[in-house]
């Protein structure tokens, strides 16, 4: 495991209230269970033993009551070490899911497919669950167990003790290292050929019209299928190589059954060992076979479980972008709104866009800024939103900030909950009366589906365009809502409704200013004045 996947564990750790408490106690707790699995076979074969020597029951009863506690407390540690151990996993992979949403906010992640992002977030984000249960408690128990099962035969049978080590260390170490070798590059491909499946998958679905219509289907269900057949592969390739590790853990487990039988066979020879004893020596071997399994499984889940983790670290470790909120200040028409002074501007790592802009805005006043197509007018308006940091010069806002994006995403959810990402608090009035604003009379608990297909191209501008209004500002209150940043507001609609949506647009945002990103002539005609760029 990688230092920062490592330090990444540590602080989710940290993360949740007695994080590494719990943590100790899963681990005991497991240990216990397995413990108790060895134990239960230890006293069985000394209570097999003795009963075949017909003694009074009285003698047997003692080993009965620990035969059956051992049973007992077996199912007891287990249960309770997994309540404990998913407990902390959950808390922890939820710590995590929170810091990636929150990295999310403010990372472009400029280049990353969806599908691919989405498996991050989710099935990669899952594989905390899989660092804690599958790969450090289990192993960690495991290890308490054989050297207490070591230090107990030691009692009995030094030599016999020594050979359950070499065992041990065969099955826990050695073999869970080779299957390691042989399956790592398998089990590391595993996790991007997930995430790879996962986007094709998502780009045939959600293409899938286009995709007949343009007769390109055939290309993409074979590209779904290569990648499909190279993620069996990849699975198979796995297989093989736990399937090796296991046999090799069996037979250590056997070698140390056959070694204790003819060890413990020689010292019962010579008087120095009861046979009863020698049936503990031999039988309790065989309950370290589900120990020893552990490790296998152990060491291939880490290999996955850190090649998932890597992923989510890569998220984490984002450029950042913005600067977040600033303190906002009352505008007025003394005081512009909007104060740009030798800007220029780029996204992180590539080339200015943008150079030595200029722009003063003032309360109530709109300007178009217009230009070719990818001369960056955009990235500015990205810039001024704080989401870029400027490469040179200064931006200045004296108020807060709202963005009517271009093709505003809407989410799959009820007109209502997708116009409260404008804000979280509005109240089912607030809601009402944004849309009224906004023009759009549809009921709130309207289901809309995927990228409101269900919408019509004005219904969804106008939800983008409630999400700006809601709670924030009124014509009679602009103090409140300081600068709208509308980038392409009549894109995809006909003249008739970007005419009306652009009235009740101006209506409801007379006292705002704005910065109007278009090519459309009618909306520059809407304008106080025009900003050409470049």
């Amino acid at each position: 495991m990688n230092a920062r996947t490592t330090q990444l564990l540590k602080t989710l750790l940290r993360d949740v209230p007695r994080g590494r408490w719990l943590l100790v106690l899963s681990t005991l707790l497991a240990a216990c269970a397995s413990g108790a699995s060895v134990a239960l076979m230890g006293v069985s074969a000394w209570l097999l033993s003795r009963a075949a020597e017909m003694p009074p029951v009285l003698y047997l009863e003692a080993a009965a009551v620990g035969v059956r506690f051992f049973g007992i407390s077996r199912g007891v540690f287990r249960y309770a070490e997994r309540l404990v151990g998913h407990d902390l996993a959950l808390r922890m992979q939820g710590a995590l899911r929170m810091r990636v949403y929150d990295r999310l906010s403010r990372t472009t992640l400029l280049g990353r497919r969806r599908g691919d992002l989405l498996v991050r977030v989710t099935a990669d984000v899952d594989a905390v669950l899989d660092m804690v249960v599958r790969v450090i408690v289990p192993a960690c128990a495991s290890s308490l167990v054989i050297i207490g099962t070591t230090v107990l035969l030691a009692r009995f049978s030094l030599t016999s003790a020594a050979v359950l080590l070499l065992s041990a260390l065969l099955a826990a170490v050695v073999m869970p290292a080779i299957t390691q070798r042989l399956s790592r590059a398998a089990d590391s491909s595993l996790v991007p050929l997930r995430g790879q499946l996962a986007d094709r998958t998502r780009e045939l679905a959600h293409c899938a019209p286009d995709l007949v219509a343009y007769g390109a289907q055939d290309a993409i269900l074979a590209d779904v299928l290569e990648v499909d057949s190279r993620l069996r592969t990849a699975e198979q390739r796995a297989a093989w190589g736990r399937g090796l590790g296991t046999a090799g853990q069996i037979l250590a487990a056997g070698l140390a059954v056959v070694s204790a039988l003819w060890i413990g066979g020689n010292a019962v020879a010579d008087g120095r060992i009861g046979g009863r004893i020698l049936a503990v020596l031999v039988l309790t071997p065989l309950a370290l076979h589900e120990v020893f399994g552990a490790f296998t499984g152990a060491a291939q889940t880490h290999t996955r479980a850190k090649a998932a983790l890597q992923r989510v670290v890569e998220v984490l470790d984002a450029p950042q972008v913005g600067v977040g909120d600033s303190p906002t200040a009352a505008a007025s028409e003394e005081k512009p709104s909007l104060v740009i002074e030798g800007l220029t501007v780029g996204w992180p790592g590539n080339q200015p866009v943008l150079s030595n802009v200029n722009l003063h805005v003032v309360a109530g006043e709109s300007v178009a800024i217009v230009g070719r197509s990818g001369i960056g007018k955009t990235t500015l308006a990205a810039t001024i939103m704080g989401l870029i940091p400027p490469l040179t010069g200064t931006v200045t806002t004296t108020g807060r900030v709202r963005y009517l994006a271009q093709n505003a995403h809407v989410f799959a959810t009820s007109i209502s909950e997708n116009v409260r990402i404008g804000c979280k608090e509005a109240t089912e009035d607030e809601v009402l009366t944004a849309l009224s604003r906004a023009g759009l009379a549809i009921p709130p608990r309207r289901v809309v589906t995927e990228d409101g297909s269900s919408l019509s191209g004005g219904e969804a501008q106008r939800l983008a365009l409630a999400r700006v209004l809601v709670n924030h500002g009124t014509p009679a209150d602009p103090a409140t809502h300081d600068l709208l940043i509308l980038d392409e507001p009549s894109e995809h609609l006909d003249v008739e409704t970007s005419e009306a949506l652009m009235s009740d647009l101006w209506a409801t945002t007379s006292g705002t200013a704005k910065v109007v990103i278009t090519h459309d002539p009618l909306v520059m005609a809407r304008c106080d004045r025009v900003w050409h760029v470049g």
